[in-house]
């Protein structure tokens, strides 16, 4: 009885390993059209996971927002110390944020954001406080933010729709996609060259800009921003070890099979009873062959708000894209 137990829990054992390792290793991702921020294509989208230096994503546009990029940071004794990937900051330098937020995008340096955080949200708690704000504000429900760096904490989570929201909402900041977009930049203090570490952006593959990340608990993590032929979307995977060739491909499917097609020109419309709508501008929408057949608008009046209605496009009765329309 004796050996039969110890083969018994020898097997539970073995079980509850290879359970650890099966949910360490699932993985997701989401593509959303960067100009509306609609899902084209996902795989547990919506899971909440650890999403590693993509963190930085929401570091450097908070950082942005609240902070001037000629604005001097003396480095912290805790910047400096922070653990992981590093631009080899000491305690006592002066380093202007628009390095740092080089640092932080090209390199993944955490140290740079320890130094940005401080600065930006007068302590690191400060500024985790500010990251989420923002986050409660776009409705990045999955989202929760515990440092600016990424390291694992195990309620410092995000999912890949949630971070390719992060991803369109940051490139929409000038100066984010400015330095996201770097391939090269020389440290003006130093001299040192620092290329980006997302290699896509190096190939001409229609990579515009993005982030790298990697814990051992997260997996490979990664965002990127495409662009082709007018298209735009983002690409982000989490826990996913090929990831370089996983991002074309989906961006790639994305462009092959999905066009902008005009739903509404721009114009005057008949609504109910005597009331006219005004549309400012046409609305174009990234759809496929299917998506084209079934897409419908649909406007929706108020009225105790009888000056303004929104104009919704409809698919599968779920609004993909709002604005909102004058009312004559």
């Amino acid at each position: 009885m004796k050996t039969i137990a110890k083969v018994f829990f020898a097997f539970m054992c073995t079980m509850v390993v290879f359970f650890s390792v099966a949910q360490a290793a699932h993985a997701s991702y989401a593509v959303v059209d960067a100009k509306t921020g609609r899902l084209l294509e996902g795989s547990n989208p919506n899971d909440q996971m650890p999403i590693a230096s993509l963190t930085k994503i929401w570091t450097a546009l908070i950082a942005i927002e609240n902070s001037k990029l000629d604005d001097v940071v003396t480095i912290s004794q805790r910047a400096a110390m922070s653990e992981g990937s590093s631009i080899y900051l000491e305690p006592g330098d002066k380093v202007t944020v628009e390095t740092l937020l080089y640092g932080l995008m090209l390199r993944s340096g955490n140290d740079a954001a320890y130094a940005l955080a401080e600065h930006a949200g007068g302590s690191l708690e400060g500024f985790v406080d500010l990251m989420n704000e923002k986050a409660d504000l776009y409705g990045l429900n999955n989202t929760e933010f515990t440092n600016p760096s990424g390291l694992h904490n195990d309620i410092h989570l995000s999912s890949a729709y949630d971070t390719a929201e992060m991803l369109r909402i940051a490139l929409q900041n000038d100066t984010f996609k400015k330095i996201s977009s770097t391939i090269n930049y020389k440290n003006p203090d130093t001299n040192v060259t620092w290329q980006n570490k997302h290699r896509l952006l190096r190939q001409q593959v229609g990579a515009v800009a993005g982030k790298t990340g990697f814990t051992k608990v997260a997996g490979r993590t990664l965002a990127t921003y495409f662009e082709k032929d007018g298209k735009e979307v983002v690409v982000v995977t989490l826990s996913e070890s090929n990831d370089w060739q996983v991002h074309k491909g989906l961006a790639n499917k994305v462009f092959d099979n999905y066009k902008y097609v005009t739903v509404a020109d721009k114009g005057e419309y008949q609504a109910s009873g005597n009331k006219k709508v005004e549309l400012a501008k046409p609305i174009s929408i990234l759809l496929n062959k299917e998506e084209e057949k079934e897409v419908k608008n649909v406007l929706h009046l108020s009225r105790k708000q009888g000056e303004f209605g929104i104009w919704h496009v409809m698919l599968n009765n779920e609004s993909i894209y709002a604005t909102r329309v004058n009312v004559k």
